[in-house]
């Protein structure tokens, strides 16, 4: 059983369909990307996932546990995170307490925990927020307001605040939207690198090099609809993913370097589990 199994799911506005009947499945261990055109219904997809937005029909299941009559917030607590576009950084907390907020768990039994064991939970939730600057590189900046950093640092302060609670799966929604190719470069390996604590990612992104580049396995929207899925290099060669999403030349040079980057590198989308999840579409 995949980490999280979505079956139907379809998110309905009046008679349009912004998401019709997606079958999408995340491993654990895993970088799963979704990419297709604006207004095919991504971001839709990720506000389905995490409560934020209605399901019309189809079920969501996380780690075992259908999603149906769950909030957000429920969710979260459950392991399953996102970011959002518009990042929603606290501006009036250091990047240190802006990570500190997403980080803290707390339930009804932590006061009897900070009565006997004084500072245990604060404990555990500054090593979370430590842990998360330092790989994403934000160390230097843990006591700089939000406003004073460069789009590109709020960007992976946006990213280290959803990672800061240990998440099972983080949803990222167009994380390198705005950043330059160097700084998309950086980032797709500090998500890498995250796989190797116990985490699994979901990657929404226009950067067709970054998606190529670091995703396991990819998800190709269009209209709402799965119109393709497979691993970096199958998705490239689909025809209907040129057609609707890259066109007979615009994205073929980011498409390509994607495609070279994934070549050089081991592919790890081609294991047992992702066998299984191809089967099961």
């Amino acid at each position: 059983m995949a980490l999280l199994e979505a079956r139907g799911l379809t998110v309905s506005y009046g008679g349009l369909h912004a998401n019709d009947e997606i079958d999408l499945d995340c491993h654990a261990g895993k970088l799963v990307g979704l990419i297709g055109p604006n207004g095919a219904g991504k971001t839709t997809f990720i506000d389905a996932i995490t409560g934020f937005t209605p399901v019309s029909t189809g079920t969501v299941t996380f780690d075992g546990q259908d999603l149906a009559g769950i909030g957000p917030d429920k969710r979260a607590q459950m392991g399953l995170t996102r970011t959002f576009q518009s990042l929603e950084l606290f501006e009036d907390l250091t990047v240190r307490d802006n990570l500190m907020a997403a980080a803290e768990r707390p339930k009804w039994h932590s006061f009897l925990t900070d009565i006997a064991l004084p500072g245990r939970n604060e404990r555990q939730y500054v090593e979370q927020v430590e842990w998360a600057m330092d790989m994403m590189k934000l160390t230097d900046r843990a006591d700089t307001m939000p406003s004073d950093l460069s789009h590109g640092q709020r960007k992976l302060v946006s990213v280290a605040r959803a990672l800061a609670a240990r998440p099972k799966l983080v949803l990222l929604d167009e994380p390198a939207a705005g950043l330059d190719t160097a700084e998309s470069q950086l980032l797709g390996q500090h998500l890498r690198d995250f796989l190797d604590y116990d985490m699994s990612l979901f990657l929404i992104d226009h950067d067709m090099g970054l998606v190529l580049n670091v995703c396991d396995y990819i998800y190709v929207l269009d209209f709402g609809r799965v119109i393709a899925h497979g691993t970096a290099a199958e998705v490239r060669a689909d025809p209907a993913v040129i057609a609707a999403y890259l066109g007979d030349s615009a994205g073929e040079s980011q498409a390509r370097e994607g495609a070279a980057a994934s070549a050089a590198r081991a592919p790890v989308a081609a294991d047992s589990t992702m066998t299984e999840s191809e089967s099961d579409q």
